[in-house]
């Protein structure tokens, strides 16, 4: 929060401030802040993500024009993906409805436990 105060409001003490004037502040900070990106868990700001994005779908098109992309080899990696820590998605098949049900009481026993 000193680095962002400082650069946005010139204020190089924040502990000086009363705190509800601080949050206010706080507040008031610009989306792409390092306090903000903090909070929301966002490595990297909306500029960067769209850029990303726009990087991935180019290098997707060029690769289905390929060989490799005709018979479904050698994918590009994501370059958003990298940046902001994602797994590659895991596809989950289930060969009936019961088996999706007791995959569902699972997970939600286990998300009690950190509720």
């Amino acid at each position: 929060m000193m680095c962002d105060f400082a650069e946005t409001y010139h204020i190089f003490d924040y502990r000086q401030l009363k705190p509800g004037y601080a949050a206010v502040l706080c507040s008031g900070l610009r989306d792409d802040s390092r306090v903000k990106q903090k909070l929301s868990d966002t490595p990297i700001n909306l500029d960067q993500i769209l850029l990303a994005r726009m990087v991935d779908e180019l290098a997707f098109l060029v690769w289905a024009k390929t060989k490799d992309g005709q018979k479904n080899r050698n994918r590009p990696q994501s370059i958003l993906k990298a940046l902001t820590g994602q797994k590659e998605d895991e596809v989950k098949a289930f060969r009936s409805a019961e088996d999706f049900r007791s995959m569902w009481d699972a997970i939600a026993r286990r998300n009690e436990g950190n509720a």
